[in-house]
């Protein structure tokens, strides 16, 4: 999975090097999906806003109301915009959820694109367009699924405390119990291509607010390419949803996911199809990590040693610097995004670092028994050497045997393209 985070204002037709080699459709169909549920007062303003917005861009886009069981007069309101305006829709569906709604207008879609944005239209409208235009390029290896973020540094954001701190906090905890990438979860507006939404929406059990996180979680883990635009928000004062109870929704649906996902063995969200990097990447990547978790722990030794010998401070130093290590290689290094077999995946690192460790301490034995004025040029040669050794044999076990579903998946992307 690749992720990209742009200004919405940035992008375009030749804002990104790989459209420059590929012709692009002169339109692409989109529907748009409005959920909405008792929205009398601000439905036939949203919708006017939204047909001058998108009659404006290359796309030939569909409103389409999705009515979640409302019981005032919005079906009355969307039935008549649907009659005088040839590009609106009316969906009713008689429960309630935004997840089921989108779910259901997608599935039945023949578009290109399908998007949705809420009906406050709090995102600006106008974002539309370059996430339908890296989508419909996806060819070029831009974008299957194209979201906007409210959470990316440098942007305009009208919102109260407790919702900033409330989302930022949950998007944090996502990226800690899932392995997710992505910045913004549930900001109200995204797009993908069709495509990915017959993969997606199959799999994806939720039907209310979490939908978004769901989808999002197992495109990434699909390794589906997720395309950031960072974009000015503002809040609703009159928004109707219960921060904290959608909260308290979402984690307990973070911890079916996770449930999910060991129960089943990782094997209905196409683990086995990420992408993992290829190997000039991979060795860069390990020897980043391999600088920070060395900076880790000489720090942690200076810190150990104060309080304990040196001998413990070593070893707590070790396993601590290991244990981050080997979390940093599966995300960076071997692209492995899910939680899936992350224990296992530790205990392996663990092994194969004290089959390293025996190669310095064996180089350590060997330089014990050297005397004379270039003794210790000859200790430091045979330590560098083993360190070089264990370094390499680190490597290897991590891409065939600790992270081995990516390596494999690698090799067999190289062998088919």
């Amino acid at each position: 999975m690749r992720q990209h985070s742009i200004p919405w204002d940035q992008a375009g037709p030749h804002a990104h090097p790989f459209t420059a080699t590929h012709d692009a459709p002169t339109s692409t169909n989109v529907d748009l999906v409005v959920p909405v549920y008792n929205e009398e007062a601000s439905l036939a303003t949203s919708v006017a806003t939204l047909l001058r917005a998108t009659s404006e861009g290359d796309s030939h886009v569909t409103i389409i109301i999705a009515d979640n069981a409302s019981t005032d007069a919005t079906p009355t309101i969307a039935e008549a915009l649907a009659e005088k305006h040839p590009d609106v829709r009316y969906v009713r569906l008689e429960q309630k959820g935004r997840g089921r709604a989108l779910s259901k207008v997608w599935s039945a879609s023949d578009a290109d694109v399908v998007a949705y944005t809420d009906v406050d239209l709090a995102t600006d409208i106008r974002a539309l367009d370059p996430m339908v235009e890296v989508i419909r390029s996806g060819i070029a290896g831009i974008a299957d699924v194209a979201i906007a973020s409210r959470l990316l540094p440098g942007l305009d954001i009208s919102r109260g405390v407790k919702r900033e701190v409330i989302s930022r906090c949950y998007n944090r905890l996502l990226r800690l119990s899932l392995g997710v990438g992505y910045s913004d979860a549930q900001c109200g507006f995204k797009a993908m291509s069709a495509e990915a939404a017959k993969k997606l929406l199959p799999l994806v059990e939720d039907t209310a607010w979490f939908f978004d996180t769901e989808l999002l979680t197992r495109a990434e883990w699909a390794g589906l390419r997720i395309h950031e635009f960072g974009t000015d928000w503002v809040d609703d004062p009159d928004s109707s949803v219960d921060v904290l109870a959608t909260a308290w929704a979402d984690v307990k649906g973070i911890h079916r996911l996770r449930r999910t996902i060991l129960r089943s063995g990782g094997q209905t969200l196409g683990i086995d199809d990420v992408p993992a990097p290829n190997t000039g990447a991979q060795i860069l990547h390990f020897i980043d990590v391999g600088i920070v978790s060395t900076l880790l722990y000489a720090v942690l030794f200076l810190f150990g040693v104060q309080m304990f010998s040196p001998t413990v401070a070593n070893l707590g130093a070790l396993l601590i610097s290991t244990v981050a290590n080997t979390g940093l290689n599966r995300r960076h290094t071997f692209g492995v995004r899910s939680p899936h077999h992350g224990l296992a995946a530790q205990i392996k690192g663990l092994a194969s670092f004290a089959l390293c460790l025996g190669f310095t301490s064996a180089g350590l034995a060997i330089s014990a028994n050297f005397t004379g004025p270039l003794a210790s040029v000859g200790t430091l040669a045979v330590l560098t050497s083993a360190n070089l050794l264990a370094t390499i044999v680190r490597f290897v076990l991590l891409r065939t045997w600790v992270f081995a579903i990516g390596a494999h998946h690698n090799s067999r992307s190289a062998h088919h393209g």
